[in-house]
């Protein structure tokens, strides 16, 4: 069986050394060849163009950035559903919004192709321990097949429903990952400005009710040691709250403090700190405050 992943960056490509590593045979793609390099020397093989990958694969993954290189990777004139044969199953890793998981799904049936949307949680830890979690729409009859391949990178693999379930699932957890985020960093940065301890704080919120896993990662591994290299980035957090938002007026509601936390990393994101993990939205709240959110020690 021969594997196809389109998309080696930060997660992509630990999640291919792990596929490598469980004796899986891949073949691999990335608009910048250089970032394959070091794949390459772990046994992946690298392939020239995305029509080729397309082509020679069983199964082809795709780990990328934004829903438009989704669309092109898989709807463009030579992306995936143009050069796929009929049964390939496509695995789309990528967060975005359940329309472009439907779209895609839509022309790939059309070819005989399976896809299924497969965002993960977990970060580049869990791409590299194999315990992510995904959440999977689409055919649960590929979905079955492609189980053990997936098991290999995740350790809570969920199967939603038909196409857009998975990435409707993602987007909600991103919507808390974005809440969360914006709502420590203004507790935080509040605290700092009454003349709180930010570390004696923290440590009476971790053991209270208040206490979140993204309070703990952004204070323990990025804010306290002014530390904000990804992670997750601030525009994918951007991105991804921005899809939830969405949903969540298709579903009815009017307000909600997604919308404060799109505005937040809007803010960061005009700020210069796209690039920068998505803990440094706390950032345009200390220089509104005049305060920095860090260990006593380091004064």
């Amino acid at each position: 069986m021969k594997i196809g992943f389109i998309g080696t960056g930060v997660m992509g490509s630990r999640m291919v050394k792990r596929l490598l590593d469980h004796g899986y045979q891949v073949h691999v793609y990335n608009r910048t060849k250089a970032k394959v390099k070091a794949l390459e020397e772990h046994g992946a093989m690298y392939v020239e163009s995305i029509s080729s990958i397309s082509l020679d694969c069983d199964i082809i993954c795709t780990c990328l950035s934004m829903p438009e290189d989704v669309l092109e990777v898989y709807l463009g004139n030579s992306g995936i559903i143009e050069h796929a044969r009929p049964g390939t199953i496509c695995i789309d890793l990528t967060s975005v919004g359940a329309d472009t998981s439907k779209t895609i799904s839509v022309q790939a049936c059309e070819k005989g192709i399976f896809y299924l949307d497969s965002p993960v949680s977990g970060g580049p830890e869990g791409a590299e321990n194999g315990t992510l979690t995904i959440m999977v729409g689409g055919e649960k009859q590929a979905f079955e097949k492609v189980l053990p391949l997936l098991s290999v990178l995740g350790e809570t693999i969920e199967y939603l429903g038909p196409s857009g379930s998975g990435s409707i699932a993602k987007l909600l957890n991103q919507y808390l990952v974005a809440v969360h985020s914006l709502a420590a960093s203004e507790v935080m940065v509040t605290g700092a400005t009454f003349g709180l301890d930010s570390e004696q704080l923290y440590n009476i919120l971790k053991v209270s009710y208040g206490d979140s896993r993204i309070l703990r990662r952004h204070m323990e591994q990025y804010v306290f040691d002014r530390q904000f290299q990804p992670g997750g980035a601030v525009k994918y957090v951007h991105k991804d709250v921005r899809l939830a938002n969405q949903l969540l007026h298709k579903a009815g509601i009017k307000q909600f403090t997604g919308q404060m936390a799109e505005q937040a990393f809007s803010n960061a994101a005009k700020h210069g700190l796209n690039d920068l993990d998505m803990s440094a939205v706390i950032v345009p709240l200390e220089e509104q405050c005049g305060v920095v959110v860090k260990k006593e020690a380091q004064n």
